[in-house]
């Protein structure tokens, strides 16, 4: 179809949309890059948008600023069919443009080959009514609610359907710009919340009002966000431990402040124990920010969106003692948004260690117990009957990586997989890589100036643990991560002998070492071709894996699966 429209005849300098079957695009971000997304690099988008509650609007200009990478006389751009395109200038010249009714792409096309080094800007002039998210924050799109008092209260999320649903960009995950500059104008009665940190209002005296927030960082697309309703903000300054001074603030229906209050001291607290494990606050030369929102919740970068009830334990309804929901909302700073997986086949490293962080600090507060219960409810969330890895090798869309069973196995098997990663590496070593996974060298515990920001894959998190470690750990992120079926642990006791042993797919090592209680008494044991064979006299009790540290499946000899 792309070729087709290649090879029409166009009028200079007259913007073409061309329409093709009546169908929705599908709704999902990345994959494999095409060579005309591949031909650029965003450095700065400017959104300069009007976001109307009252017919749920969203109309105005964005600016892309990027540099070529690849010569060619044409660029790949992302939005919504249902949203119209006015026109597309560069330095006020009209570009021609192509776009389809059934798909996200927008080619926009130059009067001549654009050169590698060559910086460019586009400016996208837009408008329409963006999709309504389904089903928030899973099925992405614009949020238009009313606060109980019947005002507008506004959200957007599109994190696994791309920000194209409700603005033009390059869509893929690859591609972070520099900075971000967001002007919303909406209504004057609310208050506008978005990323990055405030450079001003202009109450324009008519009703509406600009929000000028300014992103400083690199933020990826689904990231940008806007927040509106007639909020009240609780704010307060928080010293990190990078010795930087910088606001926590937390924006919030009216009708929730009592609320809002008792929870606010929280967010200080879960920012310490994050920065204590992993590294300073990423944002800091920002704010950090909670958004009161009409859905459950989103890691928007530096302003998280919280809708969960201001009590403790929303996210697994556990006892353990913490608004989990927005420590999970919390983590994502440093897993999600300061260390970032370049294409969505190494979601997990988002998730499963968002989801980990979690259980880290359930242990924090309460100890082991609660650690090892909130781990008990992670393992019975992994589907273990799947044909779908948690890391695959190949190039995945948002959606192709948490189609089925996979979507759940990011979160809870990977984290499992960190569990599991701890008890072999060891507390020391794997408390380190956790560290020098966020920020590789402590020089960059200093920086705020995105200098610190980079992309990641599983491979960078092997090749880190060995260096640490100096073992070989290959057949443990292979076995857990690479492929889909997990070990299984066969027992069984004739008399006073004894044989555990491991079964995996064939072509793969497991020498996983084994704890093993014996009248009480723990020791680890390490297998010989697969195999733990000892003597014990038969009325004593022996325990495989008795504090249940590895992701296995238990298979006893004689007992029906």
């Amino acid at each position: 179809m792309k070729n087709f429209y290649l090879a029409l005849s166009f009028t200079l300098f007259c913007s073409v949309q061309l329409l093709s079957a009546q169908q929705a695009p599908v709704p999902e971000s990345g994959g494999i890059l095409s060579p005309e997304q591949a031909a650029f690099n965003v450095q700065f988008y400017d959104l300069d948008l009007r976001v109307n509650p009252a017919d749920s609007t969203v109309s105005g200009t964005v600016e892309v600023t990027f540099k070529v990478v690849h010569p060619s006389n044409v660029i790949e751009l992302a939005l919504d069919p249902r949203l119209r395109i006015d026109e597309i200038t560069t330095e006020e010249k009209p570009l021609q443009f192509t776009r389809t009714d059934s798909t996200k792409q927008v080619y926009v096309y130059f009067p001549q080959t654009l050169q590698p080094g060559e910086k460019k800007s586009i400016s996208v002039a837009y408008g329409g009514k963006p999709q309504v998210a389904t089903n928030p924050p899973w099925g992405g799109g614009m949020v238009w609610s009313e606060t109980p008092s019947g005002d507008p209260w506004v959200g957007v999320a599109v994190q696994m359907n791309g920000a194209w649903l409700w603005w033009p960009n390059k869509d893929h995950p690859s591609d972070r710009p520099d900075s971000v500059a967001i002007n919303l104008t909406m209504p004057d009665n609310l208050v506008v919340a978005s990323n990055g940190h405030l450079r001003g209002e202009t109450d324009h005296g008519d009703g509406w009002k600009t929000w000028h927030w300014f992103v400083s960082t690199p933020i990826s697309n689904y990231n940008v966000t806007l927040n509106a309703a007639p909020y009240e903000i609780i704010s307060e300054p928080y010293t990190s431990t990078a010795g930087d001074e910088f606001d926590i603030t937390f924006w919030v229906l009216p009708e929730y402040m009592e609320q809002a209050e008792n929870l606010f001291p929280q967010f200080a607290e879960q920012m310490r124990f994050m920065e204590e494990i992993a590294g300073p606050y990423p944002f800091r030369g920002d704010k950090y920010g909670v958004a009161h929102s009409p859905y459950l919740g989103m890691e928007h970068q530096s302003i998280i969106a919280y809708g969960a009830n201001f009590e403790n334990d929303n996210l697994f309804g556990l006892n353990a003692g913490f608004d989990d929901l927005h420590q999970h909302e919390l983590a994502h700073e440093w897993w999600g948004n300061l260390v970032k997986a370049w294409d969505w086949r190494d979601f997990w490293i988002h998730e499963g260690f968002g989801t980990y962080m979690q259980a880290l600090y359930a242990e924090y507060l309460s100890g082991p117990e609660a650690y090892y219960e909130m781990m008990e409810l992670f393992r019975s969330r992994i589907h273990g009957n799947t044909n779908r890895e948690v890391a695959p090798r190949e190039t995945m869309s948002s959606l192709e990586i948490t189609q089925g069973t996979r979507g759940g196995n990011v979160y809870y098997k990977g984290a499992w997989f960190l569990h599991t990663l701890r008890y072999v590496i060891g507390d020391e070593n794997f408390f380190k890589a956790l560290r020098r996974f966020a920020y590789p060298d402590p020089e960059l515990e200093s920086v705020t100036d995105g200098s610190h920001m980079r992309y990641v894959t599983t491979d960078d998190f092997l090749h880190l643990t060995e260096e640490i470690t100096g073992m070989d750990l290959e057949w443990l992120f292979e076995i857990y991560l690479r492929q889909p079926k997990l070990p299984v642990l066969h027992a069984s006791r004739r008399g006073e002998h004894v044989r555990l042993g491991w079964e995996v797919p064939e072509g793969y090592s497991f020498p996983m070492p084994l704890q093993v209680r014996i009248d009480g008494e723990t020791v680890t044991l390490v297998p010989q071709g697969g195999v733990i064979s000892f003597e014990v006299l038969d009325f004593i009790e022996v325990e495989a894996d008795p504090s249940n540290w590895i992701l296995k499946d238990f298979r006893l000899e004689g007992a029906e699966d």
